[in-house]
């Protein structure tokens, strides 16, 4: 009779990883009993009201809805205000004065003539001063020796916002060549306004809104 096979011996380096194996399968059921105990999957999520530090911060509802004596009740429903932004300006908000660079004018030198205008209001409000707004009128005694808009070209539009209380001047002062206007006569010669010390008054306005006075100057 022969004899049975011999088993072959296993070496110790499998033995080694299956110790190992065998170790980490039970540290992996371990926790996993640990994690069920502690949170288990099928309990719902804490609401607000199940939360410790929730419950310890808020306040009683019958307290918290309960006025002190003598107060008045809160709103249930709080207004809101809509803020606009600036209104147009009116003849009541915005103050107008005419001006000349000089009181007095030598002989052949022109009068630069400008505008200045103050938001005399309370609050902000929006104008169009541009040169479609502006009309300046140069007179001597009644008698009207020159108008901005009578030859005026390519007039424009400039809408601001003039801030409480805010001054503002033209930018670029209007010359007066010192001669009479007409719409007839703007492509033609026109008749110089006579000096040797004659006074002339300047009146201006903007979007309608006429100067308080008018600025005087010498023409020589």
């Amino acid at each position: 009779m022969t004899d049975a096979p011999r088993r072959r011996r296993q070496s110790p380096a499998v033995y080694r990883r299956r110790r190992l194996a065998a170790g980490l399968f039970a540290l992996i059921v371990i926790g996993l009993v640990v994690w069920l105990v502690a949170a288990p999957p099928w309990r719902a999520a804490p609401t607000a009201e199940e939360t410790p530090a929730t419950a310890e911060s808020s306040p009683d509802p019958a307290v918290s809805s309960a006025a002190p004596p003598g107060a008045a009740a809160p709103s249930s429903t709080p207004t809101q205000s809509v803020s606009s932004g600036p209104v147009e300006c009116t003849a009541a908000d915005i103050s107008v004065e005419a001006l000349s660079d000089k009181a007095e004018y030598a002989q052949g030198e022109n009068p630069q003539l400008s505008i200045r205008l103050t938001n005399s209001s309370a609050n902000a409000c929006t104008m169009n001063v541009g040169t479609s707004a502006q009309s300046f009128t140069v007179t001597s005694g009644s008698d009207v020796w020159w108008r901005s808009t009578d030859c005026q070209s390519e007039p424009s539009d400039l809408e601001v916002t003039l801030a409480a209380g805010q001054t503002v001047t033209s930018s670029a002062p209007l010359t007066w060549d010192r001669t009479r206007s007409s719409v007839s006569s703007c492509e033609s010669e026109r008749p110089y306004a006579p000096g040797s010390g004659a006074t002339y008054h300047l009146s201006v306005s903007i979007g309608g809104i006429p100067s308080a006075g008018t600025a005087s100057f010498v023409l020589q």
